[in-house]
């Protein structure tokens, strides 16, 4: 059985307003001289800034963002471990372009290869890991095509795992934004990014230093992910994220003139963000007092819940938003285990749907026994 409740005393956490800021910065043309240019949040996607954003262009080595994804996806699935090693190809070893001299039947760790896509943007370790995962770099690009689609990102086609130049191949910011989004979500992927220095280790001690190519996660203020990109065909590219306090930005430039542009570009919108916009908790992560979910056949008549996780709107400081928040909750049966999904939390910003979370059994709930049975029939016998 299902029961829809509204939470008006969430209410009270959400609805302010807030002092002014001075004119938007969103008149003015960020990251000036790229060809185009996106600003989002990254837990919601949110739009803060946008430019040129669904132009179909060259991206380069940001094709590897959906290369990465895959990789950790794939990791979490069972389909490999880190520590796993994977045997070098004589296809991969020869690949061109930015790379750490990969041996021909050379054995690597899974983890070591993926983090030098994330520090050293290799291109023989993509398509060494693009073959573990799908059997040929060929198998893999139209896993990445896949899901590319199931992402929505519906200007974008992959031809090869390395953005190497090739014939049929583009994207837009936009979807470059929703495909670092998503590899965001996974946190094995920060332990990489945020390496500013480091090397890979090959048979008989030779080494390949590793720098990374995100200059940000150095110079700016919790820059702590990110992608760039170059060839003569794309221009130099950049997406990248930074976290201060709740709020996450992803910010994206496509075809700056050269490499310091494309840095200020992406610094600039993340600026224009951090000044502009805050996160606000409107749900956070404890037991929902007011919710009660009833359980039949168990030990215990009922049990509390709690959200699977904090929820935060991206609003721009200044604003006044009306949120709202109501409960779906469903009648559990015995056994319940703390954690099992018992409803749905959905946050409406006004008047439209924002965000939704699962509400979460607070406690384990043991089925009844026949012992509980009479004394539940005891307390209610009723003596006339």
């Amino acid at each position: 059985m299902k029961r829809v409740l509204p939470l008006f005393f969430l209410f009270v956490f959400v609805s302010v307003l807030l002092l002014p800021v001075g004119a938007s910065a969103k008149e003015e043309c960020l990251a000036g001289g790229c060809k185009a240019a996106y600003l989002c949040d990254q837990y919601s996607g949110d739009v803060a800034y946008e430019r040129n954003a669904e132009a179909r262009l060259p991206i380069a080595s940001m094709c590897k963002i959906m290369t990465l994804l895959l990789c950790f996806e794939a990791e979490e699935s069972g389909a490999f471990s880190f520590e796993d090693k994977i045997c070098v190809s004589e296809r991969a070893s020869s690949m061109g372009g930015s790379q750490v001299f990969l041996e021909a039947g050379g054995e690597y760790a899974a983890g070591d290869l993926i983090k030098s896509i994330c520090i050293a943007s290799a291109n023989d370790s993509c398509v060494a890991m693009a073959e573990k995962i799908a059997g040929s770099e060929e198998l893999f690009v139209k896993k990445m095509n896949e899901r590319a689609r199931e992402l929505g990102m519906e200007n974008t086609v992959f031809s090869n795992c390395t953005g190497l130049p090739k014939e049929g191949q583009y994207s837009c910011a936009k979807d470059v934004a929703k495909m670092l989004c998503r590899l965001l979500c996974h946190e094995k992927y920060y332990d990489y990014s945020r390496i500013w220095l480091d090397e890979m280790e090959h048979t008989g001690g030779r080494k390949t230093e590793m720098a990374n190519t995100n200059k940000l996660i150095r110079n700016y203020s919790g820059c702590d992910a990110g992608k760039t990109g170059y060839t003569s065909e794309a221009g130099f590219c950049l997406a990248a994220s930074a976290k201060r306090g709740n709020m996450r930005i992803v910010s994206v430039v496509i075809g700056a003139g050269d490499s310091k542009t494309r840095f200020r570009g992406v610094s600039e919108m993340f600026d224009y963000a951090f000044a502009n916009y805050e996160s606000r908790c409107v749900v956070d992560g404890k037991v929902c007092d007011d919710l009660i979910v009833c359980v039949t056949g168990g030990k215990k008549k009922e049990v509390a819940v709690r959200p699977e996780r904090p929820i935060y709107l991206f609003c721009k400081k200044g604003s006044e938003e009306n949120v709202t928040v109501d409960a779906e909750v469903y009648d559990l049966k015995a056994p319940v285990d703390g954690g099992d999904v018992a409803g749905t939390l959905t946050v409406y910003r006004n008047g439209v749907e924002a965000e939704s979370v699962a509400l979460l059994a607070n406690d384990s709930v043991a089925r009844a026994n026949y012992f509980d049975s009479l004394r539940d029939i005891a307390d209610n016998w009723c003596i006339v």
